[in-house]
């Protein structure tokens, strides 16, 4: 069972990167509807909203508690978050709230401050009401989906896009869920369960950087195209570890490679997006958005690949 501490300092982590993939999740289906479906973009703004307030509580209550690696690993906020919200609010009309993002440049990493005793009741509660909007936004990706694939809605996002950010609040609520129920991770499970997910993740946004960039960045074009059936083999190399056909030290080492070459590939990007010498309809905050996704990623597989190994239990 977590202990009190773990579960308030693994709960706020959990939120200060995925409640910020929400919300911007939330922006990317709010900027992709059509003038027809205004009710679905109004939708999309109030789920936009409650995860900016979700996230403004967890930023709060986090400094002092949350793990210094976290924080500095990029996938809380990155160095182009800032501008890469700027540019994106200035092309979109759509006022995105940067201030979370400079009060989450100022949270200290853990160790210098005790723990309140209600700390632990109102994180309890961040998570529970956490659970209902995820749980409710997971309900309109999918309602969206199934109208865009039966022909019912047009919206600027691909299919598999919309799959792709409901695969991932499922993945949250999962983790939320779990953590309200403090129960022990079996680290190797763990690792088999997050390298399989965040691997396809990596390959889809292959794929997308792919089919957005303009037609004539031939050069990105084919160095996505690389990552994306890079990703897909390391995808099908996870599968093989869940059916121990093949040694989980070897798929955590393949895809701690491919994950910092791509995650430069995305820092590039995003940087060349912001400075508009890119020449895509790959909007800036997506850019860094993908960025950050990629250095969470990073950062899970360093520590599976590290002395957690000989740890069969994350305390």
């Amino acid at each position: 069972m977590l202990s009190s501490i773990d579960f308030i300092r693994r709960s706020l982590e959990t939120h200060l990167f995925f409640a910020r993939v929400m919300k911007e999740h939330s922006f990317f289906l709010q900027v992709g509807f059509t003038p027809r479906d205004t009710s679905f973009t109004q939708q999309a703004d109030g789920f936009r909203r409650e995860f900016d307030r979700l996230l403004g509580e967890v930023v709060s209550l986090s400094n002092g508690v949350v793990s210094p690696d976290v924080l500095q690993s990029g996938e809380v906020i990155s160095t182009y978050t800032l501008k890469a919200e700027m540019a994106t609010s200035y092309y979109t009309g759509v006022r995105i709230p940067t201030e979370l993002t400079q009060a989450e440049a100022g949270i200290m990493g853990g160790g210098l401050m005790p723990v309140h005793p209600l700390l632990e009741q109102r994180v309890f509660l961040i998570n529970q009401r956490a659970i209902g909007l995820i749980t409710r936004l997971i309900q309109f990706k999918a309602t969206t989906l199934s109208n865009v694939l039966s022909c019912k809605m047009f919206t600027n996002n691909y299919p598999l896009l919309l799959d792709h950010i409901m695969r991932e609040a499922k993945f949250y609520l999962k983790m939320v869920l779990r953590l309200q129920s403090r129960v022990d991770i079996d680290i190797e499970r763990e690792a088999l369960e997050q390298e399989l997910f965040w691997n396809r993740i990596m390959a889809e946004h292959s794929k997308f950087i792919r089919g957005l960039l303009d037609p004539t960045e031939d050069e990105l074009i084919n160095i996505a195209n690389n990552f994306s059936e890079e990703f897909d083999q390391l995808t099908v190399e996870a599968k093989a570890a869940m059916d121990m056909t093949l040694p989980l030290e070897k798929v955590t080492d393949d895809s701690r490679k491919a994950t910092k070459e791509i995650r430069d590939f995305k820092a590039q990007g995003t940087q060349g997006l912001i400075e508009c010498k890119i020449k895509s309809i790959i909007i800036p905050l997506l850019g860094d958005h993908t960025l950050r996704e990629a250095n969470h990623y990073l950062r899970l597989l360093n520590y599976m690949s590290g002395d957690a190994k000989n740890n069969k239990k994350i305390k």
